[in-house]
């Protein structure tokens, strides 16, 4: 049935959203299904070694912003969704349409999160589409109960950092802390949560709505289920992450999604992660979006020096002069010298996160818990110092800590307002070291890679659900 699909597959245009979708689409095409991946001109300049497969094809439109734009408030992001949602409603209904004419009529729509009116273009012009959820199938409940009458109730308790918070059919309890960043009162992004609800309403009018959840059915059994599977079909197709690392057969997708990067890469790490011993090395990235403060840069800096462990940092040029804008500050971290002299410690610029994790030198992961790095983390058999800043990532470090049991979460001082030295050396020390704590961690770490390679294998649980979800298609298709 697979073959005969064309997928017509749109994300919203950060490179946090582009690589799972990317991924997704070469899974589509193992199926043997034909994908045209539409982004916007900008993003799809900034792909460095697109992918090059049979059966995969891009196509770009404008989002009025061809040379990128940098949001520097909410009423920036407001104006920008606007536009977007103009030219992609156009673009898409063109596109749509223009398929149906040439006699290679598309099959199914798949799109990402904050893109709600996508599914109301599929709608209209009677094309099937599912939701690509890239999030933690825990945050999608999240989202769904808050706006499905605990709305009230999350708030009023969260507003209290010490009570817990319980959801229908999640066996943990969350607090404050734990909940998705625009949720909380403090959140200054309310377009962000407003379009979280209208990506909830929109599901709510469609009649067998889908969503395609990037996760593991073992990782998140509960959480897959905790949403009545009458109202919303939630199917777990993960780790989209590339194959190659999951113990599967494709040894040259080794590319994070085709490569959304902006530098070069500086190949002389892995000769620098090569001579290191097993399980040594000190993993540091927040992303591509986190900016840290540069307090909180110092104190990073200042645990890794004082730890005594190797670790490989990546801190990013254009991120590092954001930092110095916002804060005013033209100098230099005060132990960046000293960081980059230093024999136990390297600093790049970018690299290959799926391929560093993957290296047997690796022994923990300092991570914003972005839901592609945790996952990439768990696939690659990494425990984790879980240092969310916000989104999804305070959720997803819950679940690194107290559901997965991989890793542990820093403690903020929230006098200082910022995580100190000692707080980050702390958990270094258990994660890295060979007490009880840190055995257990690694022992977890190894038993969720098993079970994301197995997952992804002929037989396994996402496999069986991405082959059945096209079955699924096929025959409404034909309908």
């Amino acid at each position: 049935m697979a073959q005969n699909h064309h997928f017509l597959i749109i994300t919203y245009p950060l490179h946090g959203h582009i690589n799972p979708a990317l991924q997704f689409a070469k899974r589509l095409i193992s199926f043997g299904a034909q994908v045209t991946f539409a982004t916007t001109i900008y993003l799809h300049t900034g792909l460095i070694n697109k992918p090059t497969i049979p059966g995969l094809s891009f196509a770009t439109f404008s989002d009025g912003y061809d040379d990128g734009k940098n949001f520097e408030s909410n009423e920036d992001f407001i104006a920008y969704r606007s536009e977007l949602k103009c030219h992609c409603s156009e673009f898409l209904t063109n596109i749509i349409l223009s398929g149906k004419q040439e006699g290679r009529p598309f099959t199914c729509l798949a799109y990402g999160i904050i893109i709600p009116w996508v599914a109301k273009v599929a709608r209209e012009l009677h094309l099937p589409s599912a939701l690509l959820w890239i999030q933690a199938a825990t945050v999608f409940d999240i989202y769904y109960y808050y706006f499905h009458e605990h709305g009230d109730y999350i708030t009023n308790k969260s507003k209290d950092e010490t009570c817990s918070i319980s959801l229908p059919g999640l066996s943990f309890s969350l607090e404050s802390r734990d909940l998705p960043s625009f949720l909380l009162s403090s959140n200054i992004y309310t377009i962000a949560t407003r379009s979280f609800k209208e990506q909830i309403q929109v599901l709510d009018e469609e009649t067998n709505p889908t969503v395609l959840v990037n996760t593991v059915e073992e990782f998140e059994l509960e959480a897959l289920k905790a949403v009545d599977v009458g109202k919303i079909k939630m199917i777990p197709i993960g780790p989209l992450i590339p194959y190659a690392f999951l113990g599967g057969k494709d040894p040259n997708d080794t590319s994070s999604g085709g490569g959304v990067v902006d530098v070069e890469s500086e190949d002389n790490y892995f000769e620098w992660l090569d001579s290191k011993d097993e399980s040594s090395v000190v993993y540091v990235s927040f992303g591509t979006l986190a900016i840290l403060s540069k307090r909180q840069m110092e104190e990073i800096g200042r645990a890794l020096l004082d730890s005594g462990f190797y670790f490989l940092w990546v801190i990013r040029d254009e991120k590092v002069m954001q930092q110095k804008e916002e804060e005013g500050d033209s100098d230099e971290l005060s132990c960046r010298e000293e960081l980059e002299r230093n024999v136990n410690g390297k600093i790049v610029k970018w690299c290959s996160q799926v391929e560093v994790l993957s290296h047997r030198s690796l022994g923990c992961f300092m991570t914003h818990c972005g839901w592609n790095s945790t996952l990439e983390s768990l696939g690659s058999g990494v425990p984790m110092v879980a240092f969310p800043q916000w989104t999804d990532q305070t959720t997803n470090a819950k679940l690194i800590e107290d559901l997965w049991k991989t890793g542990l979460r820093v403690e903020r001082d929230e006098e200082a307002g910022i995580v100190k030295a000692g707080e980050i050396m702390k958990c270094l020390e258990v994660v890295m070291g060979k007490g009880e704590k840190g055995e257990e961690l690694r022992r977890n770490a190894k038993k969720w890679k098993s079970l994301a390679s197995e997952a992804m294998k002929e037989g396994g649980s996402s496999n069986k659900n991405l082959s059945k979800f096209l079955d699924d298609i096929g025959c409404i298709s034909e309908n």
